[in-house]
């Protein structure tokens, strides 16, 4: 029988996150009625020391507390739950692991570069991109959702926007699989900072050769801009793409195949959303995000003794936002298990729950999930997943590597490739 602390245990086996979040729902639903606020040792890492352990918070109210309240629950010590030193963490994360002013600061940088005329051509090579993407796979009758439909699009957004080599971009997609590959109880530390430190310099030369000759681009916006005297410096820059084409790339990607595979397990709500495209496409966007919850965590640090609910937490202790959690709160959502296109309202937490971390790449997540499907709609509509997806084996990413599809084989003409 299910009980609280056997749902604590069963998080720190790996083997537990290697099946998808409807195996982990009644764990989770236990944990919100009978222990909301609980503690965990940490999963032991061959060749570290043991963790201190963590608090996790599996309520909808409580994760939008924590997340809400960063003058009590800081990043700047870390987001995931190992611990790691403040350089190598920020260098992974860049302002998501970062506390004010340096937070603020480099949000201010990056947000003065996305001016509307640069966020309306990135909108503009979503359509394209997304309707060559399904032009490649359209004559086949069958694809892999992952490699050849969800992950080309927010990878060759990302790199584009980001002014990385077109040669360059596959490398990038290799690199990015390292950093936020399959978990196991022996990480490879070496290859992951290797991973890091390669996209790194890709990024850094692409941040010098802007500051030298600047172009009508973003990373030339980026590295240009100033706030109160201050600019972004290459590595900077270099550390924030890092952080887009990691999380923006795997995240977009997983919810894009999560998307599809729950439209074809829900035959009604994808005809709901095909009998009006653009009408439902909003609702069915978030539905897809708070469904998916393709960040299954982040984890913050304590800064003051202060409580969450009824429980008391010490200055220095992690506490851990599940969102796979807080996504599926019957306090939050009327009948959370039902996936639902027209849902209304929905306060999901698939882009954080607010406060100064609240996602950035948000819009442009939403924008390429919504074009996807609309190009998929129109162009192959029967297009269904078939047999088991291959789930990444991570506490941290919702993801899927691997989910075959199939659909009557077609062809794009090349004068709608011209046009968007």
């Amino acid at each position: 029988m299910e009980t609280p602390a056997r749902a604590i245990t069963e998080m720190l086996d790996i083997e537990w996150w290697t099946h998808g979040s409807g195996a982990r729902a009644e764990a989770w639903r236990l944990l919100r009625d009978e222990a909301p606020v609980s503690f965990s040792p940490e999963a032991e890492i061959e060749g570290f020391p043991p963790g201190p352990g963590f608090w996790s918070i599996t309520r909808h109210a409580d994760v939008v507390h924590v997340s809400r309240h960063p003058e009590l629950f800081c990043s700047g010590q870390g987001t995931n739950i190992p611990d790691l030193p403040v350089e190598i963490a920020e260098f992974f994360g860049s302002m998501i692991n970062m506390d004010d002013p340096k937070h603020t600061r480099l949000r201010r940088i990056v947000n003065r570069a996305f001016t509307p005329r640069m966020v309306s051509r990135i909108d503009e090579d979503v359509r394209r991109k997304a309707r060559s993407i399904v032009a490649r796979v359209a004559p086949a009758g069958s694809c892999d959702v992952v490699t050849e439909l969800a992950a080309p699009l927010p990878l060759e957004i990302i790199c584009e926007m980001m002014g990385i080599p077109r040669e360059q971009w596959r490398r990038i997609f290799e690199l990015t699989n390292v950093i936020l590959g399959d978990v196991n109880s022996t990480p490879d530390i070496g290859a992951l900072m290797a991973a890091a430190v390669e996209m790194a310099e890709i990024a850094r030369a692409v941040g010098e050769d802007r500051l030298a000759d600047p172009q009508d681009d973003l990373v030339s916006a980026m590295m240009h801009a100033e706030v109160d005297g201050e600019s972004l410096q290459p590595m900077e820059m270099a550390s924030f793409f890092i952080l887009l084409a990691a999380a923006g790339n795997e995240t977009t990607r997983n919810a894009i195949t999560h998307g599809l595979r729950l439209l074809t397990e829900h035959p009604d709500q994808r005809d709901r959303w095909v009998a009006d495209v653009e009408g439902v496409a909003p609702t069915a966007v978030e539905e897809i995000v708070r469904y998916a919850s393709p960040v299954i965590h982040f984890r913050r640090t304590a800064t003051a003794d202060t409580r969450i609910g009824e429980v008391d937490i010490a200055q220095g202790d992690k506490v851990v936002m599940w969102y796979e959690s807080a996504n599926r709160d019957e306090r939050a959502f009327d009948q959370p298990e039902r996936f639902d296109v027209t849902r209304a309202p929905n306060e999901h937490l698939g882009f954080g729950a607010g406060g100064p971390h609240f996602c950035l790449g948000a819009n442009l997540a939403r924008r390429e999930i919504r074009v996807m499907f609309e190009e998929l709609f129109r162009w192959i509509p029967d297009i269904h997943t078939t047999g088991e997806p291959t789930w990444l084996r991570s506490p941290f990413i919702h993801g899927i590597t691997a989910q075959q599809a199939e659909f009557t084989p077609t062809e794009v003409p090349a004068a709608a490739l011209e046009t968007t």
